[in-house]
């Protein structure tokens, strides 16, 4: 999909229930594959990647279908530290 539509066209929203599974997933799908195992080994592919409790998508969405579809979530989660790990994710490896 990267290669018909470019990496700029794509965001890829994550909604694992840990921030360390969020963060591997982020990284995976930012600067390839950290465990070297999988496809994207050392493919870069630079894509925009949120969670679906970051304050970015959460106001993209309407609220009562966000809190329909993911308030429960967010009761549950440690919201806080998803957000930092993105964060991070980001920081480290984005361009955006």
């Amino acid at each position: 999909m990267t290669e018909k539509f470019g990496a700029d066209n794509i965001i890829v929203l994550l909604g694992a229930a840990e921030a360390e599974a969020a963060g591997l997933a982020a990284e995976t799908v930012t600067n390839g594959d950290p465990t070297y195992a999988g496809s994207l080994a050392g493919v870069q592919l630079g894509l925009r990647v949120y969670h679906v409790v970051e304050p970015e998508f959460k106001e993209a969405v309407e609220a009562d279908i966000y809190d329909e579809q993911i308030g429960m979530m967010e009761m549950v989660l440690d919201v806080d530290s998803i957000i930092s790990e993105m964060s991070s994710i980001r920081e480290q490896f984005c361009k955006y």
